[in-house]
């Protein structure tokens, strides 16, 4: 099927996402030829600015506007508990919740052999600087509930274990409103490992 290269590239621009196919790319960039002019000068604009005005947080590795980000920059802050997570939007997950006042670590990715991931390249040297720091009392392993996730949580426990510090790991298991008949049996064995007294 011909069509004008401009709408192929903006096609193939939106195919370059992550979870977006042919079908989704090509509604995407019909939407946009019907979207006002101004509109969509502002949606490039917002592309544009995002690229060139974020980095990543000198302290944490959390991707900011600012040197260090505003989590790291917050005095009201548990400066003790340090939560050590995967990625930047696990910290958005976590901020969701309004329950966790502490500080975090961005590993940016987790171990993974399979795909050529090993403890290099992560960042985790600058953990072990700031859990250096006699301040921090805990270090709270986030990784997700998958293989990479629990390589990473149990190397990083054993990596610390010098350090005069707590190491603990989240509860996995059922999520609230989950029927227990619709679990597998990982899911429910975590659940029963995270269990506590009421």
């Amino acid at each position: 099927m011909y069509l004008p290269q401009p709408i192929s590239k903006l096609i193939e621009g939106f195919m370059r996402l992550p979870g977006i196919g042919p079908k989704t790319a090509q509604r995407l960039a019909f939407f946009v030829l019907t979207m006002k002019e101004d509109d969509v000068l502002d949606l490039a604009k917002a592309l544009v600015r995002a690229k060139r005005d974020l980095s990543t947080c000198s302290v944490c590795g959390n991707i900011t506007d600012q040197d260090p980000c505003h989590i790291c920059s917050d005095k009201s802050r548990d400066q003790s508990v340090i939560c050590v997570v995967q990625d930047t939007r696990d910290v958005i997950a976590m901020e969701r919740t309004r329950e966790y006042r502490g500080l975090y670590h961005v590993l940016h990715g987790a171990i993974s052999p399979m795909e050529g991931i090993g403890p290099e390249e992560l960042q985790i040297p600058e953990l072990l600087k700031r859990v250096s720091n006699e301040e921090v009392q805990e270090l709270i392993l986030a990784t997700n509930p998958n293989v990479e996730g629990e390589a990473t949580a149990i190397y990083l426990s054993k990596l610390v274990k010098p350090f005069s510090l707590k190491v603990t790991r989240i509860a996995h298991g059922l999520p609230v409103g989950g029927d227990l008949e619709y679990a597998d049996e990982v899911t429910l064995s975590k659940a029963l490992e995270g269990r506590r007294e009421l």
